[in-house]
């Protein structure tokens, strides 16, 4: 769980940076699946150090899904959003309302009651199945986000960092069904779904960050990355909740999409600028 935590921490700094790169690359095509975009924010020393931050933030990730449930972990990397969210406020110099702090707070709290109800890491391995099924959400995952690109700013934001967030949550079941990156492993379709979606989530993220909020993309994606894997590790994986408390699993997810609902309404503003000089008489 402190491994979670530290990767929550990573992440939710790396938004931050990435968001100030993608503003201020040029857009390409304008579309949810923006590889133009993506090439020209890499270019920035910002994206590289988030990059560098997200890179340090899987590692810790993959320690944490090899001990415990993959819910848990999702629970502990709601943290990311509170940490986005105060990143944003000294890195974007936006204002965040009573009404966006109150719905990031909801969200984390839905999900920690999702932690708290976890139980131990189940040992199963999965239908053959689901390493297919894997590498096909990757597709459709590219398919839905270059729709969503089409957006207005304020929910292409949630939209795509909701596709994003499902994209790292192919990558966390695929860490479950890869045995130790093994040469075996080669002929796992896990493994390429693990590839594969991290590499379209880094495309939809970067789109969702390019403009409208911050914070409700990291909901997105938060919510994207936790509540599908969690329901994977629990029917085919074998996680289990603690005995007693399957009502508080149900009811932090109902919670943590009310928050993520409420958070897409709000918007980021921009610190209050300068007054505009007066013309020389």
């Amino acid at each position: 769980m402190v491994c979670s935590l530290g990767a929550a921490v990573c992440y939710g700094i790396a938004s931050v940076l990435q968001a100030v790169a993608a503003r201020a690359a040029e857009p390409g095509s304008g579309s949810g699946v923006d590889a133009a975009l993506l090439w020209r924010a890499v270019r920035q020393w910002r994206y590289l150090a988030g990059l560098g931050l997200d890179g340090a933030g899987f590692v810790l990730q993959v320690v944490a899904l090899r001990h415990v449930p993959i819910y848990a972990v999702g629970a502990a990397l709601a943290a990311s959003l509170a940490v986005t969210a105060v990143a944003a406020a000294r890195l974007l110099r936006v204002r965040l309302s009573r009404g966006e702090w109150t719905a990031v707070a909801v969200v984390c709290a839905g999900l920690a009651m999702l932690g708290l109800a976890s139980g131990p890491e189940g040992s199963g391995t999965g239908p053959a199945w689901l390493g297919w099924a894997l590498l096909a959400a990757v597709g459709a995952v590219l398919v839905v986000g270059a729709g969503c690109g089409r957006l207005p700013d304020r929910p292409r934001a949630l939209a795509l960092g909701l596709a994003s967030g499902t994209g790292f949550g192919v990558v966390e079941v695929s860490v479950r069904l890869v045995d130790g990156f093994s040469a075996a492993d080669l002929r796992n379709p896990a493994l390429y779904a693990l590839l594969s979606g991290g590499g379209a989530a880094f495309l939809l993220l970067t789109s969702a960050l390019a403009r409208g909020s911050v914070t409700a993309a990291t909901a997105g994606m938060v919510l994207g990355e936790t509540v599908g894997p969690a329901a994977a590790g629990v029917v085919w994986l074998g996680d289990r909740a603690r005995e007693g408390l399957a009502w508080l699993g149900v009811l932090g997810f109902a919670v943590a999409v009310a928050g993520a609902l409420a958070l897409a309404r709000f918007g980021e503003v921009p610190a209050a600028a300068d007054p505009p000089a007066q013309p020389a008489p």
